[in-house]
């Protein structure tokens, strides 16, 4: 396995895939663990996380962003959890079929990830190997599992997050209800080829956001679009943009990091130690640009 990130470059989408795998099977090893702390360091890619319920056309966006990203001649890393199967705990969909990725393109790679029990919408290594493959492209898309209610662990991740609402499906009232509407800076009605339906979502949507607080004063932006002939797509390239852009002043970008690597180390330290071991560890924090795995792996005194 590489060792280093220059190596990681150099060896291109093989060297990344053999990573991603020693990190699924040894995450606290040291020479993992030593390569997530350099990625953690070098930070690169906008994240960006795409959230919604199954069929929504989650992955029909992402190919569309992707096709986007590439033409502009950006490198684009994806991350797609699947749901899991029962027999061997692998991705069940397989993202990488959907997507119709080009294997030959280098500047694109795509990785599946099985859900398996957790009920966040995201694999359990999900955060970790977004760290890796952000310092190592220019854009990181993560596309959750799509579990309905429970899909918020994304804001603990990407860096602006996407949710995605179905034209006529009732999710617009129902996510209301859930408060995943908090969760997003971005929000789209997808299929906004089927008109009349997908303006009156729209229109729900945009009543639901504008009933959540704004984040440090960014207003959420919505917008009805179709990822099958790529309508509207350019509006929500350039509302990502922006987003970026705007967390990129102020300190707002490094802060957001930061706070998700806290949440990340807490929750590391409650799956390895339990509840207990947790609260063994006292108030767990990081000084700036301080990476937490090596913290992870610490068994509580």
């Amino acid at each position: 396995m590489a060792t280093d990130l220059a190596s990681l470059r150099d060896g291109g989408k093989a060297a990344l895939a053999r990573a991603l795998a020693r990190l699924e099977s040894a995450p606290e090893a040291a020479g993992v663990v030593a390569l997530l702390e350099e990625a953690y360091a070098a930070p690169r890619a906008q994240v960006i996380g795409l959230t919604g319920p199954p069929g929504v056309g989650k992955s029909t966006l992402s190919g569309r962003l992707i096709q986007a990203y590439r033409a502009r001649g950006e490198s684009v890393g994806v991350i797609a959890v699947d749901p899991s199967s029962r027999r061997s705990g692998g991705a069940l969909l397989g993202d990488r079929l959907r997507l119709r990725s080009d294997a030959e393109d280098t500047g694109l790679f795509v990785r599946s990830m099985a859900a398996r029990d957790r009920l966040g919408g995201l694999a359990e290594i999900t955060w970790s190997a977004a760290i890796l493959m952000r310092a190592l492209f220019d854009r990181v898309l993560v596309e959750t599992v799509g579990v309905g209610q429970s899909e918020t662990d994304v804001a603990g991740l990407a860096d602006t997050v996407v949710f995605c609402v179905q034209p006529g499906s009732g999710d617009s009232l129902q996510f209301m209800k859930a408060g995943i509407v908090e969760i997003p800076q971005v929000a789209v009605v997808t299929k906004a080829d089927m008109g009349a339906v997908a303006q009156r979502a729209l229109s729900d949507l945009s009543g639901a956001l504008g009933l959540a607080e704004p984040e440090d004063g960014w207003p959420v932006r919505s917008l009805a679009l179709s990822a099958e002939s790529g309508s509207g797509v350019e509006a929500l390239l350039e509302a990502l943009d922006a987003h970026f852009a705007w967390l990129g002043t102020g300190g707002r970008l490094a802060a957001r990091r930061h706070a998700q690597a806290e949440h990340w180390l807490r929750e590391a330290i409650r799956e390895r130690y339990g509840r207990e071991g947790l609260k063994a560890r006292g108030r767990l924090s990081l000084t700036a640009g301080q990476a937490p795995f090596a913290l992870a792996g610490a068994p509580p005194a």
